[in-house]
């Protein structure tokens, strides 16, 4: 309905996408549009809805995703017939937010619809991508921790170990040295 997708054939650089940001004056021009429909129509036509769910994703700022991702959300719900547009777009808020669970969950949802789709195959790569370099920081982190820790179990043991040699009583006198 809506012509999101670049073609499929020579879909946009993953990066390029996630990273497409919309200015504070285009965000602004659609925002009134949805709220004039609100207001005057008390009903927001799902063409608006879209429009601004996408630019409220494209925001620098996680609140306006998080508002696009409930108005894609609620789309999903009240406009099935559309809704290959809508999980892709949430696929995309969700990694932009960082959300590679999430995102990963609507990516393998578009494919089920269409399974040949280039671009969101690249988005799933992407995602891929991202969860790795997540598991190597948090699998080096922990295994710094382990290290930090094996560490003061070592320092530990080695005041322990004094601190009971110091508690022992002097050596007793060898049986073959007379005694005084």
């Amino acid at each position: 309905m809506f012509g999101a997708f670049g073609k499929q054939e020579n879909p946009k650089e993953m990066e390029e996408i996630l990273n497409d940001t919309i200015t504070p004056q285009e965000l602004e021009k659609f925002e009134k549009v949805y709220m004039k429909e609100l207001k005057d129509k008390k009903c927001v036509t799902a063409k608006t809805q879209f429009e601004y769910a996408w630019c409220l994703v494209r925001s620098k700022y996680g609140a306006d995703i998080n508002n696009g991702i409930k108005i894609f959300e609620e789309l999903c719900k009240d406009d099935p017939e559309n809704k290959r547009d809508y999980i892709y777009y949430l696929a995309i808020a969700y990694t932009r937010m960082k959300d590679y669970t999430t995102s990963q969950k609507y990516v393998q949802a578009f494919l089920e619809i269409e399974p040949n789709n280039m671009q969101v195959m690249l988005l799933g790569e992407h995602i891929e991508k991202e969860l790795s370099k997540e598991f190597k920081k948090d699998a080096a982190i922990a295994g710094g921790a382990l290290l930090v820790l094996g560490g003061l179990l070592g320092v530990g043991f080695a005041l322990a170990k004094k601190y009971h040699d110091k508690k022992k009583p002097d050596e007793e006198v060898r049986k073959d040295e007379p005694s005084n």
